[in-house]
């Protein structure tokens, strides 16, 4: 339970009983990239501390949105992932950083924190057509320093951090600002792709040109690009 609280019946303020602490939904964010060891969400968060960050651990823990479990050998390590409770704040945390991206840019904030895979988490919330949910497919992206996949579940596009468990469908590379490029559609796939922005590993070109079809996000006000 929280160990502070509105007082108020209505459903938000019980929610925020849960979520408002500071750092709490950034780690929801992290796990929803999915299990993530403490030392990788520590990674992520470092101006969180370490013993913060286990309190918020637990308090999700005790809340039923976190729990703690083996990954299977051959790593045999404990992560911390969401459970069905937790799973079901992907939708509203994904609109709310949808809605955070037309906000201006604070000049405290450090562009060195971009992630492509935190770019790709709020891109998945822009599926606005479902495909076909019998298809069960990887796409890998290899972005600058970063490996993150989106899986394609029940006709859903859904990122996950680090490489494909499976051989996937398209392994791409390509650097932070064409992705960000791609994202924004200031840059088509086919554009990145014969520039030399971009370069596909493995599988058809097309699987790039699809994804970006349907994961469209168009802002409200313009994003400066990368220093």
């Amino acid at each position: 339970m929280p160990t502070k609280t509105y007082g108020q019946m209505c459903p938000l303020a019980r929610s925020l009983d849960v979520l408002g602490e500071r750092w709490t939904m950034l780690v929801i964010r992290e796990l929803l990239l999915g299990p993530k060891r403490f030392k990788h969400l520590f990674a992520a968060l470092p101006a969180i501390g370490s013993n913060r960050l286990s309190e918020r651990l637990k308090g999700l823990e005790d809340a039923g949105i976190v729990r703690k479990s083996m990954l299977p050998a051959p790593a045999a390590v404990a992560v911390y992932e969401l459970t069905g409770h937790g799973e079901r704040l992907r939708d509203p945390l994904i609109a709310l950083g949808l809605w955070g991206l037309d906000l201006p840019i604070d000049e405290r904030i450090d562009p060195r924190t971009t992630r492509a895979e935190l770019i790709a988490l709020a891109l998945a919330g822009t599926q606005a057509k479902l495909l076909d949910p019998g298809r069960r497919e990887a796409f890998e992206f290899q972005v600058g320093n970063e490996v993150f996949h989106f899986q394609l579940r029940n006709g859903r596009f859904l990122p996950r951090s680090g490489p494909s468990p499976a051989d996937p469908a398209l392994r791409v590379a390509c650097d932070l600002q064409t992705f960000i490029d791609l994202a924004l559609r200031t840059l088509t796939p086919s554009r990145a792709l014969k520039d030399g922005r971009a370069t596909v590993l493995a599988g058809p070109r097309t699987a790039l040109t699809e994804i970006f079809r349907v994961l469209v996000y168009i802002p409200h006000v313009p994003l400066p690009a990368l220093a």
